[in-house]
């Protein structure tokens, strides 16, 4: 299904869709281009619109008989989010990853693509239009950085270890005291920006994990097989791998090696009874 025809078409789609849609609207947006949905963290803009349209216009015919899930488009109908449970292949779309550093002009936001059938993620585009990065995985092929190969590799022995989470603040409940089990020693835990680019730092090494206690597919479908196929290592608080059809048990984490993953698998779940 995935060959170097089909991923070099989804390429030149991504490309093409942030050269016309987002980058002529970065550090341009009018007032009233920006809009929220759930509130004040939970941006949208006419850049994120346009370019969801323009790839749910050019990916499914790359692959006659897939579907389409893109953030906008489910938050319009939560009906399409079906499409994860079926038996077509789907292509799983953040237009905009990192709305809030789009709006506010910085250069750390993606566009993440993924395609996934059956549940199984077969390959994943990261791209970030304002540095030029293009990070492509394939299901059993390895994951690439503008053509060079990732090995996220491990953590320095000894050193603390680098991880990217959601901000507490804006977390209720057991999630939230999850997420403060990573406040220890030998933890140097601090909130996210894009998850695809945290994603991106975890393949590169630059970080050692994230913990996350959301689920929406667009955000972690595509960074989730970059770190597999970087060599990491990811699952969810029950110990399984993350599911992209939703009904996980949160916290999940995704880590540079299985040893970082284990570690911090074992401080979100908390100390146990007799500990």
């Amino acid at each position: 299904m995935i060959d170097d025809v089909l991923t070099a078409g989804v390429e030149a789609a991504i490309r093409k869709a942030a050269a016309e849609e987002i980058m002529p609207r970065w550090r341009q947006l009018a007032d009233h281009e920006i809009t929220q949905k759930a509130g004040p963290h939970d941006l949208v803009t006419i850049a994120d619109r346009r370019a969801e349209a323009h790839l749910a216009e050019a990916l499914p015919p790359l692959l006659p008989g897939s579907a389409f899930v893109g953030e906008e488009g489910v938050h319009a109908d939560a009906a399409s989010l079906d499409a994860l449970r079926g038996d077509a292949p789907v292509w799983i779309v953040d237009p905009v990853d990192g709305t809030r550093q789009f709006v506010r002009g910085e250069d750390g936001f993606c566009t993440l693509v993924a395609l996934a059938h059956r549940g199984e993620l077969l390959a994943s585009w990261t791209y970030a239009p304002a540095r030029d990065q293009l990070a492509v995985a394939r299901r059993g092929a390895g994951a690439t950085l503008g053509g060079h190969r990732l090995e996220a590799g491990s953590p320095r022995p000894g050193a603390d270890l680098r991880v990217a989470t959601d901000h507490p603040d804006f977390v209720d409940g057991e999630r939230r005291r999850s997420l403060l089990g990573l406040r220890t020693d030998g933890i140097q835990a601090r909130p996210c920006g894009s998850a695809g680019l945290e994603y991106l730092n975890v393949a590169t090494g630059r970080l050692d994990a994230i913990a996350f206690t959301w689920e929406n597919a667009w955000d972690h479908a595509a960074g989730l097989l970059l770190v597999e196929e970087a060599g990491g290592a990811q699952a969810t608080l029950a110990g399984e791998p993350f599911a992209v059809a939703g009904g996980n048990a949160l916290p999940f984490a995704a880590a540079r090696d299985e040893e970082t993953l284990r570690r911090i698998l074992s401080l979100l779940a908390g100390p146990r009874a007799g500990d």
